[in-house]
């Protein structure tokens, strides 16, 4: 039968559909598992690296499920914020690039296109697409619980979350810098930028030094490092302006100017000049009272804070290898008439201690690294190292005057409040990680907000709150718990709403609407009633502060809730109950970008309104998709959509591509050809799956021969193998296991007992094994590929549903440790043999094959056991083995034995050491014998065995002394 992957596919979603198989309803008789994964933006459909994050989530639950729990993985539509907003007005100015991307990226008709002038067509159209995508790629999602952020019954969920976290003091109003896109006039957030970009809000400190009366304030994150200044850098090729800012006349890079007023600075430009004009001229240190000079430096960014930067080499990596590449450009400094004497003679000063280092923390590290350039991109670990370092195990030396002997860290914050004190210097916000831009194409800048509504992440006692839960969570991979952490110590205030944009309204000041990582944090919750309120129809003026109460909280009399709602006392104690089930999340699936803002988001409020037996458990995190090696982007033209793939691939060939190449945080590589090659090898499985189902008589008593044992017992060490790879999720190595390792053991089993030729009695042994083998194979693919695996299951005439068939269960049992080293033995055997044969190039007429002597062997297990005990020298070794009167009659082989097999025992992992020890002496010569004709057929020669003590072997060149317990010794004629 040809296997055609999209009449499958459909067969088995309309099966799923139709028999609820993914909806969870509560059931107190079993055990619950909640699973939740990020809600999409309907802006765009989704393309195959959205994809990752979602089939992982898909594939714990699936996994999950054959564990026998009652699997909840709804889904919801992230309507929320700008971003639709701004896709609105792009199309409405005929953007061509948009247009483009949606016509021949995305395949949307012109006509379709036409109609998106309404925002939420936009969000209509997508979210349609996205769900379809969803269900053709073979997500188990439960769909009556889907709903959109902009729904009525939503927003008074949302409400209710922001009324009690404004009961607890943790919203308030008032000045913030926030990230702002001038164009809009709005605050922006991740969600409202291209490539979803947090901005990170960094506070400079101006350092006023003084040039011919006016102030040249020189940005710095490292206040405490004016006493090292030696000069100052400004951008020769940069337009600077005077400007009057407030009642002060500054120097400021132009592209400064815009962000000075939203700033909340009074701003009045004077006249502008060249930024070479000021190149050599000296400005004043306000601190030291130094004159130091202004140098050129191209590497200075007039787009990045004022343009000014003060140069502290002792301390400073790129500000030390920037006046030694300037000493080496004699023309550059005749053309500033800079006398290279000036130069030479700037030394950096030291002002920081630092345990293991110099007086000169820069130098040193750059001479550590081999940094000879500015261009050298070790500088930026180079001033990572040192900056660490200094902060938080430096200490101010006495030329410091006031902060002499103060750590750093403290001195930073000194030195900060006496310069705002004495006013010789000022605050200045900056986006760290700039450019970012707005989805209306604009580049982002800070803004200081007035009357802006936040909420205070820096509340310590909140963040008490989350870094207990987060240590009570399951982190995976638990390498991310130090960035949850470093989030938690340095989240301050967030501001959480705007002015314009779709979403819920501020409770109690409705000009203002609720920004879209404000309203995505607790939603899980919703999903335990959503379905409930869409069945019943329940209206959002029933939704009052006190449903939410009652059904999250349990406060309340139910009597009264039902009064004040108009819903049924029945109903609203289900509702209870369905959430009391759920709830806390057990598992929430995200990318790792949303580990500094949502995830952690997620965690704060989770704490600020539940109890504590209610906090998240689990948080899975996933690195991004590439393709083919390279960031999938519009202008490579590498971004294929999901639903594209999926009829290009099939679903379960493009799952398994997405999942197969990396684990959770590296970043995985999509390879068209890779999913084409797993459809191949997924179709060849079906093939072979109906070729063996068709053997008849398998159910009959049989006598199993040691291949037979031996693939049973890989099978049970495959089984294990991919349990424990699954239940630490492991997603690529579970796939290897099942999908690869199983493969290469089926391939060896199908040589040593080919069907074909083999007697009516063989081959039902054979049958068995290989029904037992794809049955248990099916179960261990199906969270993978559950449409192959489905439609093989049915055909194999299994009852139900392999989506909520049991998870095989690892039965030690059925391990045969001696049959797998009698199968490994003659691997190696084969293995040695063919190796010898190339590098000889012989072509083969005769092999011999010699076994080790009974006196090895004894010496063999004899040393494994002694090395069990603990590591020994061999010398030891050999007194130890010498105790035996066996192996003194053997002393001068035995030590040349000993010397042989030595660091093989010794090096030879634990579990290998204590199977050989169990299963003791291997009769080779019996194996061997016994495998003759199928190493005969494998090497294309007359093959022959011996034992060493043989007298009558036939061994001309003398090999069989060379034999070894699991090696024996090769003759090839």
């Amino acid at each position: 039968m040809v296997l055609v992957w999209s009449k499958m596919e459909e067969k088995w979603r309309k099966i799923w559909e139709s028999s609820h198989v993914f909806e969870a309803n509560a059931d107190f008789k079993r055990e619950k598992y909640f699973v939740t994964v990020a809600y999409p933006y309907p802006n765009s459909p989704q393309h195959i690296g959205h994809g990752r994050t979602y089939t992982l989530a898909d594939v714990h639950a699936r996994y999950m499920r054959m564990k026998g729990k009652n699997v909840l993985l709804p889904m919801g539509f992230h309507y929320t914020g700008t971003p639709i907003l701004a896709m609105s007005k792009r199309l409405a100015e005929k953007d061509e690039e948009l247009i483009e991307t949606f016509t021949k990226i995305y395949g949307v008709p012109i006509p379709t296109i036409e109609e998106f002038d309404e925002p939420l067509r936009i969000a209509k159209y997508f979210h349609e697409e996205i769900k379809q995508g969803m269900k053709e790629i073979g997500y188990s999602i439960d769909w009556r619980r889907e709903f959109t952020t902009i729904d009525p019954q939503y927003s008074r969920f949302i409400e209710w979350q922001f009324k009690k976290l404004y009961e607890k003091g943790f919203i308030a109003q008032g000045s913030h810098p926030v990230g702002w896109c001038p164009k809009d006039g709005n605050p922006v957030g991740q969600h409202d930028t291209i490539g979803d970009v947090e901005p990170e809000i960094g506070e400079f400190i101006l350092i006023k030094f003084i040039l011919d009366g006016y102030i040249l304030p020189a940005a710095t994150l490292r206040p405490e490092t004016i006493f090292g200044v030696t000069n100052v850098w400004l951008n020769p090729d940069a337009n600077y302006v005077k400007v009057k800012v407030n009642n002060e006349n500054w120097i400021v890079s132009k592209e400064c100017l815009i962000k000075l007023s939203y700033l909340n600075k009074k701003v009045e430009e004077i006249e502008e000049v060249k930024g070479s004009d000021l190149i050599g001229k000296w400005a004043e240190n306000p601190i030291t009272g130094l004159k130091v000079p202004i140098l050129p430096a191209s590497f200075v960014d007039p787009k990045n804070a004022t343009g000014v930067v003060m140069s502290v080499p002792g301390h400073a990596p790129y500000d030390y290898q920037a006046l030694e590449d300037l000493k080496k450009r004699g023309d550059e400094l005749m053309l500033y008439k800079i006398d290279l004497k000036l130069l030479e003679s700037i030394t950096p000063i030291s002002i920081i201690e630092l345990e293991g280092y110099s007086d000169l923390p820069a130098l040193d590290v750059i001479k550590r690294l081999g940094i000879e350039s500015q261009s050298d991109p070790k500088l930026e670990e180079a001033t990572a190292e040192v900056y660490s370092k200094e902060f938080h195990s430096g200490r101010m030396k006495a030329n410091t005057i006031h902060y002499s002997g103060l750590p750093v860290s403290i001195a930073k914050e000194r030195v900060k409040e006496d310069l705002m004190k004495s006013n010789k210097g000022d605050i200045f916000y900056e986006i760290l990680n700039r450019p970012v831009i707005c989805r209306c194409r604009t580049e982002c800048i800070v803004k200081i907000f007035e009357n802006q509504w936040f909420i205070n992440y820096g509340d310590e006692n909140w963040k008490n709150l989350a870094r207990d839960c987060l240590d009570n969570m399951d982190i995976v991979p638990e390498d991310l718990r130090p960035e949850f952490e470093y989030t938690i110590r340095w989240l301050r205030q967030k501001a959480c709403a705007r002015k314009s944009g779709l979403g819920t309204k501020l409770p109690w000041d409705k000009e203002w609407i609720i920004e879209s990582l404000s309203d995505s944090v607790i939603y899980m919750a919703y999903y335990t009633l959503s379905n409930y309120i869409k069945l019943y129809k329940i209206g959002p003026d029933q939704l009052v502060d006190e449903f939410f109460d009652y059904i999250l909280l349990g406060e309340g009399s139910l009597k009264e809730v039902s009064k004040v709602t108009k819903i049924k006392e029945e109903l609203l104690k289900k509702m209870r109950d369905e959430f009391k089930y759920f709830y806390p999340l057990d598992s929430r699936h995200s990318g790792r970008d949303l580990v500094p803002n949502h995830l952690t988001f997620f965690i704060f409020n989770h704490v600020a309104i539940f109890p504590k037996e209610l906090w998240p458990r689990q948080i899975v995190v996933n690195g991004s998709v590439l393709m083919e090696g390279k960031k999938m982007s519009k202008s490579l033209g590498n971004i294929i959509p999901l639903r594209e793939a999926i009829r290009k691939f099939g679903a379960d060939p493009l799952r398994l591509a997405i999942l197969s190449t990396a684990e959770l945080l590296q970043d995985a590589d999509f390879s068209p050809s890779l999913a084409k090659s797993l459809n191949v090898k997924l179709e060849r499985f079906y093939e072979f799956a109906m070729s063996v189902i068709n053997i008849k008589g398998e159910n009959e008593d049989v006598e199993l021969s040691s291949e037979d044992r031996w693939l049973m017992s890989r099978l049970q060490k495959i089984i294990k193998s991919v349990t424990e790879a699954m239940d630490r999720l492991r997603i690529r190595e579970a796939i290897n296991y099942s999908l690869y390792e199983l493969d290469q053991d089926l391939q060896w089993y199908l040589k040593r007992s080919p069907i074909e030729g083999s007697s009516e009695k063989r081959k039902k042994a054979i049958a068995k094994v290989l029904k037992t083998l794809i049955e248990t194979k099916v179960r261990l693919l199906a969270p993978f590929a559950p449409y192959i695996c489905e439609e093989i299951w049915e055909k194999m005439g299994k009852e139900g549903l392999v989506s909520i068939a049991d998870w095989p269960v690892y039965n030690r049992s059925k391990v045969d440790e001696r049959a797998e080293e009698i199968e490994e033995m003659i691997m190696k055997t084969l293995d040695d043999t063919a190796n010898i044969i190339k590098v000889t190039k012989i072509k083969p007429s005769r092999i011999c094959y010699y076994t080790s002597s009974g006196w090895k062997w004894d010496a063999y297990l004899k040393a494994l056991e002694i090395l069990e005990v603990g590591a020994i020298e061999i010398g030891g070794l050999m007194k130890k083995l010498m105790e035996d009167s066996r192996m003194r009659k053997v002393s001068k082989e035995l030590y040349k034995f000993v010397q042989k097999i030595y660091d093989e025992a010794r090096k030879m992992p634990p579990d290998i050491r204590q199977r050989r020890l169990k299963v003791k002496v291997l009769d080779e010569l019996s194996i061997l014998r016994n495998s003759a004709g199928f190493l005969e057929k494998e090497l294309g020669a007359k093959v022959e065995v011996y034992s060493e003590d043989d007298d009558k072997k036939f061994d001309p060149m003398s090999r069989a002394s060379l034999a070894q317990p699991y090696r024996p010794a090769i003759y090839i004629v």
